[in-house]
């Protein structure tokens, strides 16, 4: 199973939720305000459920660890 975390930078954490806070759950890196990037968004659900994927979502909250076989 996936891991996923968040940012191990403290200042990243702060500053995103911060900004989620501020859009009410929108993602605070896009301009516009869709269902679809409202934190988490469905991009990164989308890359969590590809095995091969490793990395952070758009806005380097959260960080998905690749699947250890």
């Amino acid at each position: 199973m996936a891991k996923i975390r968040l940012n191990e930078d403290i200042e990243v954490v702060r500053t995103v939720r911060k900004g989620l806070k501020e859009t009410g759950g929108y993602c605070p890196c896009r301009q516009e305000r869709k269902e679809e990037y409202k934190c988490m968004c469905e991009e990164f659900k989308a890359q969590c459920q590809d095995p091969e994927f490793e990395g952070f979502c758009h806005c380097m909250l959260y960080y998905k660890e690749k699947e250890k076989k």
